[in-house]
């Protein structure tokens, strides 16, 4: 009987642990997420570039793209991510790999026209070391009525 509590203690113990680290995990994320879209804005590519792994993609509405295009574009300003305004958010994490969704209203410059656009945007993000890198960014075309399943 001594052992089967002890054991239920451990468990129960364990549980709580690894819902604490996986809250925090969500957390870090969704706080990385919410920067790089600041970085973005203030068009911090010597940021931007440590955040992207080398081998990171990004899908736009107008095509898609590797990391060194991505930094080109943010630099030069022909596409200027003035500002997201981030409605919802949900992550999800897998070992040492994480999902975040985003619902956002990007406001933009692109070349040299204003925009406001609702995306789903996702980000797929992986542990590398103490670090979390980008791997991919990919913005979806949705409706303003359009919500996040968490």
């Amino acid at each position: 009987m001594k052992k089967l509590i002890i054991a239920l203690f451990f468990i129960l113990f364990t549980a709580q642990v690894s819902l604490a680290q996986n809250a925090a995990t969500e957390k870090e994320l969704k706080e990385l997420s919410q920067l790089k879209w600041q970085w973005m804005a203030d068009k911090n590519v010597a940021k931007l570039a440590v955040l992207f792994d080398d081998r990171a993609k990004f899908v736009h509405m107008s095509g898609s793209w590797k990391k060194a295009r991505e930094l080109e574009i943010i630099e030069t300003g022909s596409i200027w991510y003035k500002n997201a305004k981030v409605h919802d958010v949900a992550v999800e994490v897998f070992g040492n790999t994480a999902i975040v969704w985003s619902r956002i209203t990007l406001d933009a410059v692109v070349r040299t026209n204003e925009v406001s656009t609702e995306f789903t945007v996702t980000e797929i993000f992986q542990k590398q070391g103490s670090d979390w890198k980008l791997l991919d960014l990919t913005f979806s075309s949705v409706r303003d009525t359009h919500e996040i399943e968490k």
